[in-house]
């Protein structure tokens, strides 16, 4: 056979689908896309979108008519407007949630009306049977109808699901009910060990019916309800981009949709403005905040000569940047594209019901008519042969296998949200039974994200707390990083601080100002230098064990005479070494990955007992790293809080986002920890491991009973009410299996 190349070299496209229910619907509409010549297409069913390569414009049309040719949705999916894919998933929950109420409301007294009336015959009065018909009705009929559209919609393209089990179920206990009413049949008086049920009991088949509905809705509503679908990260990512840019031409600013400007063009960016493409300084200096992009907890100092990133903020300074990459070729749209590279790799996870469902179902209906088959042929009568095929398709019926993932779902989120652990879906749990390594990132995780003061070196007689003083009184003025972790020493001394005046900023340099009658300088070497005060040995020493312990060490002149030294850095949470042994504890082997210096990374993973440090990593080497482990067999779990980890934590096995995070980072996890202490890590993944676990256990007891009990109902031992009986009873134990995940407790408790 030969495949068809591809007609032009085009971007992926992506497209929404709507319509499917389970992991088997996602390899059909995948089939079907890759059906069409030179498309290599994917489907993720989690986040209900398919990305499809080789289409240019005039054929997405094509793609989107070949999907609904297969019974599905499909829309274009719209990066900046999702609003097609939101509104279809939350009108699927409403409806869902609407016909379980009528459901169950009904079902409760249909079912005490039955239990009561068809096992006591002296409590019937006429027509009990069609009273109880006229109950089920509406349940097997609209609040069932999800069911009985997706068989429908399966029957006419030739292929059976779930729903086509579940469909047929209802049908035919219901129809069977009708029709043993109707004609005034008296049902046959199957054994039960202790003894038969009375005639017309039949009316049962009517309670199976709309209890079978009841539970399927539910699983289905919780089930929707727990995968409702994640934020697309690349829109978010989209957001941080500048939507207007001041473009220099011929020495005058215009300001002009960013998608106008081009490479080579010179733009302006003032205070407080995002930069929109990435460049190189050619005017002024700045202190830009590339906290989001890089994870360092200072702003960096920018002059002529330095290169910007689209995406981070000039602080406190005008820049004139000449634009070296624009567009898609800027650093933050190529993160965009490697997140969605990364989350392509999600399309592959099924469900272990999911992929039994394409052999299941069809051999339960063909056993189902074996059975029938076999009961006439041996002379068994009509209403009882049906009776047996009936009790074999109601014991066959998955509600236990439909239940078994969404109820576990439901309590161990549930359970995590008390916690302060909100897990997105099955993915997460999946993934956290595989895990062998934890990647942290340091900022803003392991760290507090805040400076503080670490080490003051006095010099030229001055005490550490006068030098404190000096430092603080000029900073005042001052809304740097630096500057609060001074002001914050300060306040622990309650003296007033000297009068201050005459303070200027100096964007990549300090400060510069006058206190209590002396000229002041705060800031780095080049600051100095430009000055022309002279760096004594000192203070050098004080500079060099700065450097090797890996924080930032500013410079104090008083009068043109260097007086000290104030060394910041960030602070290692207080709960952080909890947590890393914690994670040892598990098993775990944990991983320190910074974009800092190798000397502060270190200088924090000695303190914690990490053994691994990767530092200087820029975001886009993050991902591959992850990657990297990955190659070596490592099954991973990122850990981070930035933009810088988005990429990162979609390109994990599992990804965990700190919830004082960006918003863009927290859409890329798979797990959001929102409670404020480290412990929350090793707990999460304690609580994704036991819910997986008892999915695992509810999957395993559904399979059994369904293995154990349909040789039963084939043999006539089971009538369709013990049938249903069971079947609710293998309901509930699955349920009460779930509950017990409400148990868990964290290390703390």
């Amino acid at each position: 056979m030969t495949i068809a190349e591809p007609l032009d070299r085009v971007d992926p496209v992506e497209l929404d689908i709507s319509g499917m229910t389970c992991a088997a619907c996602a390899r059909r509409v995948e089939r079907a896309l890759n059906k069409l010549d030179g498309v290599d297409a994917s489907v993720n069913y989690a986040t209900e979108r398919a990305v499809v390569n080789g289409l240019d414009e005039e054929r997405i049309a094509l793609a989107v008519q070949q999907v609904e040719k297969t019974g599905y949705g499909a829309h274009l999916h719209d990066g900046e407007d999702d609003a097609w894919s939101r509104r279809a998933t939350e009108v699927r929950i409403t409806s869902l949630r609407r016909r379980l109420v009528v459901a169950a409301l009904l079902t409760i007294p249909l079912m005490d009306i039955t239990i009561v009336f068809a096992l006591v015959p002296g409590w019937r009065f006429p027509g009990w049977e069609w009273l109880c018909v006229l109950l089920a009705l509406p349940i097997v009929t609209w609040a069932a109808w999800p069911f009985h559209r997706v068989t429908l919609k399966n029957l006419r393209h030739g292929t059976v699901s779930m729903d086509t089990l579940v469909s047929l179920g209802i049908a035919v206990s219901f129809g069977w009910a009708l029709v043993t009413l109707v004609l005034g049949l008296d049902g046959p008086a199957y054994w039960l060990g202790f003894g038969s049920t009375p005639d017309g009991a039949d009316a049962m088949y009517l309670d199976v019916a709309a209890g079978m509905t009841t539970f399927q809705l539910a699983g289905r509503y919780f089930e929707t309800r727990s995968r409702r679908k994640a934020g697309d990260v690349l829109g978010a990512l989209s957001r941080l981009a500048a939507t207007r840019v001041r473009i220099l031409r011929d020495g005058v600013e215009v300001v002009e949709p960013s998608a106008r400007l081009r490479r080579g063009d010179t733009f302006v960016v003032l205070p407080g403005e995002t930069i929109p493409a990435d460049g190189d300084v050619t005017a002024g200096a700045a202190a830009v905040d590339a906290s989001m992009m890089t994870g360092e907890p200072l702003p960096v100092e920018v002059v002529s000569g330095d290169v910007v990133t689209g995406g981070t903020i000039s602080t406190d300074g005008r820049l004139e940047v000449r634009a070296t990459s624009v567009g898609a070729n800027t650093q933050l749209a190529q993160m965009a594209a490697l997140a969605q590279r990364a989350q392509a790799r999600k399309a592959n996870v099924q469900t272990l019901a999911d992929r039994v469902t394409t052999y299941f179902v069809p051999a339960v209906i063909v056993l189902a008519l074996l059975v029938f088959v076999a009961w006439l042929l041996g002379g068994a009568p009509v209403q009882q042969a049906i009776g047996t095929g009936i009790a074999v398709l109601i014991i066959a019926c998955p509600c236990a296998l439909g239940l078994a993932t969404p109820t576990a779902l439901m309590v161990g989120i549930g359970r995590g949200a008390s916690l302060g652990i909100l897990v997105k879906g099955q993915d997460a749990l999946e993934a956290s039974g595989r895990i062998t390594t934890v990647v942290l990132d340091k900022t803003g995780t392991l760290t507090t994200g805040r400076m503080a003061v670490q080490r003051v070196t006095a010099l030229a007689e001055l005490s550490e707390d006068e030098l404190l003083r000096l430092a603080a009184s000029l900073e005042q003025g001052s809304e740097h990083p630096i500057a609060r972790a001074i002001l914050a020493r300060t306040a622990e001394h309650p003296p007033a601080l000297p009068p201050f005046s005459d303070f200027s900023a100096l964007p990549g340099l300090g400060a510069s100002g006058r206190v209590a009658g002396h000229d002041v300088l705060i800031g780095n070497a080049r600051l100095l230098a430009e000055r022309a005060v002279q760096i004594p040995a000192g203070a050098r020493v004080a500079l060099d064990h700065a450097d090797e312990q890996g924080r930032t060490a500013v410079l104090v002149a008083r009068d043109g005479e260097v007086v000290g030294v104030i060394d910041v850095a960030d602070e290692i949470k207080a709960d952080a070494q909890a947590a890393i042994d914690a994670l040892h504890e598990q098993g775990l082997e944990t991983i320190l990955l910074t974009g800092d210096s190798a000397a502060a990374g270190q200088r924090t993973a000695d303190q914690l007992g990490i053994n691994v440090v990767l530092a200087e990593v820029l975001p886009a080497q993050k991902a591959e790293v992850v990657r990297d482990l990955q190659a070596r067999g490592k099954n991973v779990a990122m850990v981070g809080d930035g933009i810088n980890d988005a990429v990162a934590l979609s390109a994990a096995d599992l990804g965990l986002a700190i919830a004082t995070g960006t918003d863009i980072a927290l859409k890329a996890a798979d797990i959001i920890l929102v409670r404020e202490d480290l412990m929350v890590v090793p707990d999460a993944i304690a609580l994704a491991r036991r819910t997986l676990r008892t999915i695992r256990t509810n999957l395993g007891w559904a399979f059994g009973y369904n293995i154990a009990a349909i040789p039963l109902a084939a043999a006539g031992l089971l009538n369709p009410l013990i049938a249903a009986a069971a079947m609710s009873l293998s309901s509930m134990l699955v349920v009460h299996n779930s509950l017990r995940l409400q148990n868990f407790r964290t290390r703390r408790q």
